[in-house]
C-alpha cells in the first residue's frame, strides 16, 4: 500500500493522484486519439496496401505507393513539393509582418477598442473558407480595379483577370493565415514588459536594434505560435490553390485531395499525406529547436 501524503493541504496517496490525474486528462487524450491517432493509423495502414483498376483497395502489403513517390513520379512531386514549401513560407513571412504591426495597434488601444479590433480578426473565420476564396476571384477579375492597375503596369493583358496565377494564390493564401498570426502575436505584444524597451531606448538603441534585443525575445513565443498555424495549413490547404491557380498551379495538398474519390489512387494519396505529415512534423520540430537559441543581436 502506498503511503499517505498531503497534497495542497490534502491527505491523499500517490494512486488516488495518479488515478485523478488520469481522469483529468482522459477527455483531451480521448479526442486526439480518435481524430488524430486513428485517421493517422488509418493512413498508415492504407498507404501500404494495393489497389485494383476500379480504385478499391486489396489488402495486400505492398511498397507500390512509396516506390512511386521516390521512382518515377518523384521529379513531378519534388517540383509539386518545392512549390508548396515555398508559397507556404511566402505565406507565414507575410502573415507574420502584417501581424506584428496590427498585434502593436491592437494592444495599444483602450480595452473596448481591443475587443472592436479582434472581433473584426475573428469576423473572416465566421465565413467558409471556400466563401472567402471566391471573394478574392471576384476582387481580382478584369472588371474590378485591381486587375485594371496590374493591366496599365503591364503586369496582366487588359481585359483578364488576374488569377489564375502565383500572385492570386499568395494573397489567398495570406488572407486566410493573417488571422492566425494576428491572435498569438498580439497577446505576446500585450504582455511586453516597456520598461526593457525604453531601457534599450535609453541606450540610444536604433529602431531595428530595440526591436530586436528587447521586443523580438518577449515576443519569442507568440511568434513560434504564429508560424506554426500559418504554415502548416498553407502547406496542405487546396481550396485556395484549386481556385486562384487551377491545374497548373498545384500545390502538394492539390495532389492529395486528387487521389482521393471514384477510380482514384487511394493509397498513393496516402501515402503522399504521411509524406507530409512527416515532412511538417520535421519543420516544426527543428524551428522549435532553433527557435529557443536565438542569439540577441
Amino acid at each position: 500500500m502506498t503511503e499517505p501524503t498531503v497534497w495542497y493541504g490534502q491527505l491523499t496517496t500517490r494512486r488516488r493522484l495518479l488515478a485523478r490525474g488520469f481522469l483529468l486528462i482522459a477527455g483531451g487524450v480521448s479526442w486526439l486519439s480518435v481524430f488524430l491517432l486513428l485517421p493517422s493509423l488509418a493512413l498508415l495502414v492504407v498507404s501500404f496496401v494495393k489497389r485494383d483498376a476500379d480504385g478499391a483497395l486489396i489488402w495486400e502489403l505492398t511498397l507500390e505507393s512509396f516506390a512511386r513517390i521516390f521512382g518515377s513520379a518523384s521529379g513531378e512531386n519534388a517540383r509539386i513539393l518545392i512549390r508548396s514549401i515555398v508559397l507556404a513560407l511566402v505565406a507565414t513571412s507575410a502573415s507574420v509582418l502584417l501581424a506584428y504591426p496590427m498585434g502593436f495597434f491592437i494592444a495599444r488601444g483602450s480595452q473596448r477598442r481591443r475587443f472592436f479590433w479582434l472581433a473584426l480578426v475573428f469576423v473572416p473565420l465566421c465565413t467558409n473558407l471556400v466563401i472567402r476564396t471566391f471573394s478574392w476571384k471576384l476582387l481580382l477579375s478584369a472588371q474590378l480595379p485591381p486587375a485594371k492597375l496590374a493591366a496599365s503596369l503591364g503586369w496582366v493583358d487588359p481585359g483578364r483577370d488576374i488569377y489564375p496565377s502565383w500572385i492570386a494564390v499568395s494573397l489567398g493564401l495570406v488572407a486566410a493565415s493573417l488571422p492566425f498570426a494576428v491572435v498569438p502575436l498580439y497577446t505576446s505584444i500585450d504582455r511586453l514588459d516597456w520598461s526593457l524597451v525604453e531601457a534599450a531606448q535609453d541606450l540610444y538603441a536604433s529602431r531595428l536594434r530595440v526591436f530586436f534585443a528587447a521586443i523580438l525575445p518577449q515576443t519569442l513565443p507568440g511568434l513560434s505560435v504564429a508560424v506554426i498555424l500559418t504554415f502548416v495549413p498553407a502547406m496542405s490547404v487546396f481550396v485556395v490553390s484549386d481556385m486562384l491557380g487551377g491545374a497548373k498551379h498545384w500545390l502538394i495538398g492539390n495532389l492529395i485531395q486528387h487521389q482521393f474519390g471514384p477510380g482514384r489512387n487511394i493509397p498513393y494519396g496516402a501515402a503522399l499525406s504521411l509524406l507530409l505529415i512527416v515532412m511538417t512534423l520535421g519543420g516544426v520540430s527543428l524551428y522549435r529547436r532553433n527557435g529557443r537559441s536565438v542569439e540577441i543581436l
